[in-house]
């Protein structure tokens, strides 16, 4: 499967970056593609195109603020979750995106 995520938190920082690296572990050991933007305190990285949005199967968001620009995601199967849920057990969460495409 192909998962595109965001991740963001209200100052931007730690849980942003911690949460996309326990996705992008999670995902891995998985054996699913990820990819993680982050909506942080330096902006957007690694911002989703239209390709990648295009050719995925399903979204994560883990976002304890809005999303920025989510509209782009229109259509997707989405699970919204915390990045606290990410960060503590990202086996899970990968496995309640998959329950989204089923």
């Amino acid at each position: 499967m192909k998962i595109i995520a965001v991740t963001s938190c209200p100052v931007g920082a730690a849980h942003t970056y911690m949460a996309a690296a326990a996705l992008e572990k999670g995902a891995k050991k998985a054996g699913h593609e990820i990819q993680v933007e982050t909506q942080g305190s330096l902006g957007f990285k690694n911002k989703h195109g239209r390709e990648e949005i295009t050719a995925a199967d399903v979204l994560v968001l883990a976002c304890d603020v809005a999303c920025l620009e989510r509209e782009r995601f229109d259509g997707l199967p989405v699970l919204e979750t915390s990045t606290k849920k990410c960060i503590k057990d990202p086996g899970a969460v990968i496995e309640q995106a998959l329950e989204k495409v089923k």
